[in-house]
């Protein structure tokens, strides 16, 4: 069962700030102090600035899987709403009998079922994207699935308004390159909750990326122009070299300059769009964030692409106080007991999200996201 709590005036217990003196591996269930992150020298292309940030404390987060690894293994099974007779594992390995569960007819938009039958727990991040089904969908919020579960409900949002036809009766792992939406996407998705503003920025996005390609390809740009689906303009070659051409370089020079900086972890960005900061992904390993950061560098860059307006450049020490500035008004907490926490805080001028393990030896936010608002 979930526990819904709302909370005024808090701390969302991931501030960052200088790091001082040896580095050690943090205790389980111990959440950074203030002095666990800091904020590196931008790197700058375009009008798309990112900021590394490395950590003092470290978590073993080997145990998790994700959702690319579990599409593309097979593991992790995701269907309509109204599919899941044959996602029922048969035989779970735990030998014990579970219960059988009725066929739920007519799918939903923003509902889709996820089975994982890998012995690992999943993490799912809010803005990763699936393709398939009757439409494509994004996730709206982070969240743990338990190692070998029973089908589950998964609340998503549509990015691709116009088409409700079975492209095909799974979704599959490839189709759009392990994707994450651009922040103003996953944003609405997060923070909106609203069907309605995930579709408007969907449209903004592609309008832009379209006029953007147009004058390069003409008949590409009418190809674009015919289709609602978010995740097939951004897979559309024109715009991929578009959208590589702003993330190559940021990928290399970040990958760069982890590796001249062995003894600093790197756990994440904070991310400036035309002179003004818009996101920040903070994660628990450098493991973890090696893992999304081809997608998310490519998230920002979209973001970056069809962000016209150019502004000054933004400080290193303004990206700090926008890491260190997590204090809110307002705080919802969505828990499932022994397994995860999710955390949700309304600031001045932000959101922050913070995703934790409470899995037996963990205790450690494995996710924060933090969006300017």
């Amino acid at each position: 069962m979930k526990v819904k709590v709302f909370v005024g005036a808090m701390v969302l217990a991931i501030a960052a700030g200088l790091v001082v003196g040896a580095q050690r591996p943090a205790r389980a269930g111990e959440l950074p102090e203030t002095s666990d992150y800091k904020v590196l020298a931008p790197i700058r292309h375009g009008n798309l600035t990112v900021f590394p940030v490395v950590s003092s404390a470290s978590h073993d987060t080997g145990g998790f899987l994700t959702l690319d690894e579990g599409l593309k293994s097979g593991d992790v099974e995701v269907t309509e709403y109204g599919s899941i007779r044959g996602m029922i594992r048969r035989r779970p390995s735990d030998g014990v009998t579970h219960p059988t569960y009725p066929v739920r007819d007519g799918a939903q938009v923003n509902k889709l079922v996820l089975v994982n039958n890998s012995s690992r727990p999943l993490l799912l991040l809010a803005g990763e994207i699936m393709t398939g089904g009757k439409q494509d969908r994004v996730i709206g919020k982070d969240r743990i699935v338990p190692a070998e579960s029973d089908p589950i409900d998964l609340d998503v949002f549509c990015v691709e308004p116009g088409r409700w036809v079975g492209s095909s009766s799974k979704f599959e792992f490839g189709s759009v390159n392990g994707a994450m939406a651009a922040p103003s996407v996953r944003g609405s998705a997060m923070a909106d909750k609203d069907q309605a503003k995930v579709w408007s920025q969907v449209g903004k996005a592609t309008q832009t990326v379209t006029v953007e390609v147009q004058a390069e390809a003409p008949i590409v740009s009418g190809e674009l122009s015919s289709t609602t689906s978010y995740a097939k303009v951004m897979r559309n070659d024109q715009v991929r070299s578009k959208i590589d051409s702003v993330a190559r370089p940021i990928e290399q020079e970040y990958e760069s300059t982890i590796k001249q900086l062995r003894d600093r972890r790197a756990v994440g960005v904070v991310v400036a769009v035309s002179g003004e900061i818009v996101w920040a992904d903070i994660f628990a390993s450098t493991n973890l964030l090696e893992k999304y950061w081809p997608k998310l560098v490519r998230s920002y860059a979209t973001e970056a692409v069809v962000t016209r307006a150019k502004g000054a450049q933004v400080s290193e020490k303004a990206a700090q106080t926008f890491l260190d500035d997590l204090h809110g008004r307002h705080e919802t907490v969505d828990s499932e007991p022994g397994l995860y926490r999710h955390t949700e805080v309304t600031g001045d001028g932000f959101k922050a999200f913070e995703l934790t393990s409470l899995l037996p030896k963990t205790g450690f936010a494995l996710h924060v996201a933090k969006m300017a608002e």
